[in-house]
């Protein structure tokens, strides 16, 4: 895979009354092939990663920051204005609703720049300032460099959720921002069409493994 991975897909985050909050991935196109994860973030504090595979699970505990990973079965399926997840602990079923007002501004941008790491950089600073926790462009764990290209934001109007069996409250803000790396999902709930480029910078040439 070298020093550049592309992940193509959809960003649901997710907030409850209880106070955890969640951030799945749906990734039709990946250097892992199409696959969801889940980051979830206690009340507590402490971070937990769900994930489909060991070396999916490799990757995502390199980039980002965790107490605790979770490698087990994960499913989530966008279908029309649902999307249900299932993740050992965690299991979820939102209904998605209208388009954002930044997804209709999103979507004047044509998605080959709007993708591309450079306008990526060049914008970060004005999206941290139209969404506060959120940035387009920063660096993420190992040295590496994080772009996020989103071309479309939709609201989330509901959800249920549970963790471990209880449910977790009404579908609230995600506040406080989550922490598991240098961008948060904005603050009301939402699903994103979203292009990660992660990329390998070269003063770092470091082997995969979780942080510690």
């Amino acid at each position: 895979m070298g020093g550049r991975w592309v992940f193509d897909g959809h960003i649901a985050g997710i907030g409850t009354g209880s106070g955890l909050r969640a951030v799945v991935g749906i990734w039709q196109e990946s250097p892992f092939g199409p696959f969801a994860d889940v980051m979830v973030q206690l009340p507590s504090g402490r971070r937990i990663l769900l994930a489909p595979a060991e070396k999916v699970a490799e990757f995502i505990a390199a980039t980002y920051s965790f107490e605790e990973v979770r490698v087990g079965e994960v499913s989530a399926v966008l279908a029309g204005q649902t999307l249900t997840v299932d993740a050992g602990p965690l299991a979820l079923q939102a209904s998605i609703g209208g388009r954002a007002l930044l997804g209709w501004l999103l979507r004047t941008v044509p998605r080959p720049l709007a993708v591309h790491t450079r306008w990526l950089t060049a914008v970060s600073p004005l999206v941290a300032a139209a969404s506060p926790g959120t940035r387009t462009f920063g660096t993420a764990g190992n040295g590496r460099l994080e772009h996020y290209g989103v071309s479309d934001l939709h609201h989330v109007s509901s959800a249920v959720v549970s963790w471990e069996g209880e449910d977790t409250g009404p579908l609230s803000p995600i506040t406080p921002p989550v922490t598991f790396g240098f961008s948060s999902v904005p603050p009301r709930p939402s699903l994103a069409r979203v292009r990660t480029t992660v990329v390998e910078s070269l003063r770092s040439r470091r082997p995969l493994g979780p942080r510690q």
